[in-house]
């Protein structure tokens, strides 16, 4: 019999998973002036890379949800551990663009895949209570990636060549991230279940996955989560290189991102905590208006102070939105499907998160500064505030199977 003081122990591996996964990932706009000096591949051209890696990580999201589903997250994230260490092994090696877009898109963004939906849809299965803290938690932990990653690999990418400095990165993931896989368990309600008896011994109405799958809640919150990281991924990926346009030294302009983790690790708890007092929708509505308005900040911003300023706001409201996509699809769907209903809406949010970085370089390529992409940002994410206005939870009688505890508000 598991301790139920274990979720805890699964909240905390699943941070620090995607704290290093994340963190591979995102060293990409880190190295991406010096890969460009280095190679002369262009920077809408590095960029793409982390575009298809977008994409593999929504083809991922949704495959892998459903293995976890099926065979719980142990074997999931490390899988996809053991992927990351050989995607940025490989994407060292890269000769030509063209292979390291692939090598790096599809290899790596497949890897991340395997980490964000598995240990979310985990979390959402060990806490009835306390949902919306735990699982902006685990979301906090990824979070912290710019405050160590990037660093990181800023100061790797100043003493070594690239190459070198990915090696060093994969080599981090190995030691760390492996291990911790190891921890992760299936939560106790369905170590047992097997089926539609699962969702009978658990208390849930027995919903066919087809049904969820097309229901408007489902449909909505896919769309919400692409609007909402379409609006993000943009000023993510290209506000280091940004500021540096604007003048800013490279490791000074490289702290943007701490400031924004710092920032979304406040946002991150403060949103789970509010997320449990007044419900996870009311929050993520509010929380994406604030978001449009922090993308639209770095368009003003030429200093460091205002870049800060900026980043303070936008890593708040960014980061603490995001794990309540999970909270909402649990409150409206079975556990026994948790792995593929998160998995389908991180699997959104990786489509809109494709477009920030392919979209920056163009119009940098195209106009030479990125003032255009917080435009769009800004009213990409009035657009997701709409949208989210529109969510409506599944009715009653329909849900009116679900114990008191999946009920609670989270």
């Amino acid at each position: 019999m598991t301790s139920p003081h274990y979720r805890w122990v699964i909240v905390l591996a699943g941070g620090l998973l995607g704290c290093i996964a994340i963190g591979a990932m995102f060293a990409l706009p880190v190295f991406l002036v010096p890969m460009t000096a280095a190679t002369g591949w262009s920077r809408a051209g590095i960029s793409s890379a982390m575009t298809i890696g977008f994409l593999a990580m929504a083809v991922g999201s949704l495959f892998w949800g459903a293995v976890t589903d099926r065979f719980g997250p142990r074997m999931v994230v490390l899988t996809g551990s053991c992927l990351m260490v050989v995607s940025l092994v490989l994407a060292s090696y890269s000769q030509s663009l063209l292979e390291f877009q692939l090598v790096f898109g599809l290899l790596v963004g497949l890897a991340a895949s395997a980490i964000f939906a598995p240990m979310m849809a985990a979390v959402t299965g060990w806490f009835e209570t306390q949902r919306s803290l735990a699982v902006s938690l685990v979301s906090a932990g990824m979070g912290m990636a710019p405050m160590t990653m990037s660093p990181i690999a800023s100061w790797l990418v100043q003493r070594h060549d690239w190459r070198t400095s990915y090696l060093i990165i994969a080599a981090i993931v190995a030691t760390i991230m492996i291990p911790v896989s190891l921890l992760v368990r299936r939560a106790p309600a369905l170590e047992q279940a097997v089926g539609a008896s699962a969702a009978q011994a658990q208390g849930e109405p027995d919903m066919p996955l087809s049904e969820a799958l097309r229901s408007p809640p489902f449909l909505i919150l896919l769309l919400t989560n692409f609007s909402c990281c379409a609006t993000h991924s943009g000023p993510i990926f290209h506000t280091v290189s940004y500021a540096m346009a604007c003048g800013i030294p490279a490791m000074t302009a490289v702290s943007i991102y701490s400031v924004e983790g710092l920032a979304g690790l406040g946002g991150r708890i403060g949103f789970g905590l509010v997320g449990d007092r007044f419900g996870a929708k009311r929050t993520l509505v509010i929380g994406l208006l604030i978001q449009a308005i922090g993308a639209l900040g770095y368009y003003f911003a030429h200093n460091i102070a205002a870049f800060y300023s900026a980043a303070t706001l936008f890593g708040f409201t960014y980061a603490g939105v995001m794990p309540l996509y999970a909270v909402l699809a649990r409150e409206n769907f079975p556990l026994r499907m948790m792995g593929t209903i998160i998995g389908g809406s991180a699997m959104a949010g990786s489509l809109g998160m494709s477009t920030g970085p392919l979209l920056g370089g163009w119009i940098f390529d195209a106009t030479g500064n990125y003032g255009w992409l917080y435009i769009a940002s800004f009213g990409v994410g009035v657009g997701a505030f709409l949208i989210a206005m529109t969510f409506k939870p599944f009715p009653k009688d329909q849900m009116g199977a679900l114990s008191p505890a999946a009920r609670l508000p989270s």
